[in-house]
């Protein structure tokens, strides 16, 4: 996930001029920025969480994983095309990869849990996983809402991201409870 970080830092472009007009212009593209960076912040630590409460793997988590880290590695090419074309298409692009991230990350819990058991202290932490079923729902409404007004549909972005920014605060819990 560094490296997918890296790869959209790069993508940030000096502004043409010496002055705050010719930094306003790379607002949207710094702001685009701004969201990936803690959007891929929030999934490399709850991603650390998870895998830290995984007492083993097979080959149905190592896919599941990959298929999380495929979806990631597109958010540099939908943050550049959001930041340089503000419109509708690109932020509805931009949703359809966080919600396909978001699946893919929801299909690697689920096998993460299948994998250790019902009973498991990782599927007792995850629980009803609310915010895990909740998140596509928001990102689904986002994706239509940027047909109509991409700032909504961005602020729903930002929504979901506010409501994960904290990591996955039930595996910590986990992890206290067997100190």
């Amino acid at each position: 996930m560094a490296v997918i970080i890296t790869i959209m830092v790069l993508e940030l472009k000096a502004p043409e001029g010496a002055s705050w007009e010719a930094l306003r212009a790379l607002r949207p593209a710094f702001l685009s920025y701004v969201l990936s960076f803690v959007m891929l912040g929030i999934y490399w630590n709850n991603h650390h969480h998870l895998l830290q409460a995984t007492h083993h793997v097979n080959g149905r988590i190592l896919w599941a994983n990959l298929h999380v880290l495929f979806w990631l590695s597109l958010i540099p090419f939908a943050t550049a095309w959001m930041g340089s074309n503000f419109d509708s298409f690109p932020v509805a692009i931009y949703g359809t990869i966080l919600l396909l991230a978001a699946i893919a990350y929801y299909i690697l819990v689920r096998a993460l849990i299948a994998s250790h058991g019902k009973q498991s202290p990782i599927a007792t932490a995850i629980g009803r996983d609310f915010k895990g079923k909740i998140s596509p729902l928001f990102y689904v409404i986002a994706i239509l809402l940027a047909f109509y007004n991409p700032e909504y549909s961005c602020a729903l972005y930002v929504t979901v991201a506010i409501i994960w920014l904290v990591p996955d605060r039930r595996i910590e819990r986990m992890y206290e409870s067997r100190d």
